[in-house]
């Protein structure tokens, strides 16, 4: 029987739970976030999706199959001609310029995070790299789902960040979210015990450095 996604998650379950409701997300969806630690998330964030971008060209490079190649080319495309656009102007909303974006310095966990993930796509393959950013691309569409469910969370006008939780919760990131999901299930289902062993520290490490992304939005640290 082979390993699928979720086995993943059971490996690191405390680390996962830590990431997934986190001190920060929590305050995401009861609206009580401090605005300063959001805007400074964003602006970091803003910095990881263009290494996220790197990521997929990376991943473009590693492909071995056409399909694979395929699948990188539309997460590059989605990123650069969608996801930065619609940040650019998520950010505006909160009063942060995209020349402002342009001239940021990358916090420490952002560095720390993205090079992770690119370090790790380098000397590993395709599915090492995949495995690296699932805590982003997975963790995401699940955060929104777990925020959705909980009394805590308040919608609409009243939460500043409802917005946010929107657009993770929305189709479209939920079907992106689904196609990664099934090309993970696809590629564990065939690794020995001792690769999905490697495979669950690179997913450990990963975890944790969100669950260090969030705290410097939350400690607005540099």
């Amino acid at each position: 029987m082979g390993y699928c996604f979720s086995d993943l998650t059971a490996a690191c379950q405390d680390d996962w739970r830590a990431y997934i409701e986190h001190d920060f997300v929590r305050a995401l969806g009861d609206g009580t976030l401090d605005q300063g630690a959001f805007r400074h998330y964003l602006q970091q964030d803003y910095l990881f999706l263009i290494h996220f971008a790197r990521a997929y060209a990376l991943a473009a490079y590693k492909s071995r199959t056409l399909a694979d190649l395929r699948q990188a080319h539309e997460g590059l495309r989605a990123i650069l001609d969608v996801e930065l656009g619609l940040h650019v102007d998520y950010c505006r909303d909160w009063g942060i310029a995209e020349t402002d974006l342009a001239a940021l310095p990358e916090a420490r966990a952002t560095l720390a995070y993205t090079r992770y993930v690119l370090d790790t796509g380098h000397r590993g393959d395709l599915l090492d790299l995949h495995v690296a950013l699932a805590p982003c691309l997975v963790g995401y569409g699940e955060i929104a789902g777990w925020l959705k469910a909980q009394p805590f969370t308040v919608r609409g006008g009243a939460n500043p960040y409802d917005a946010w939780i929107a657009m993770y919760e929305s189709d479209d990131f939920q079907a992106a979210m689904g196609a990664e999901l099934e090309w993970l299930d696809a590629r564990l289902a065939e690794v020995t015990p001792r690769r999905f062993n490697e495979l669950v520290e690179v997913f450990r490490y990963a975890t944790r450095l969100e669950i260090d992304f969030w705290q410097m939005g939350l400690d607005r640290a540099d």
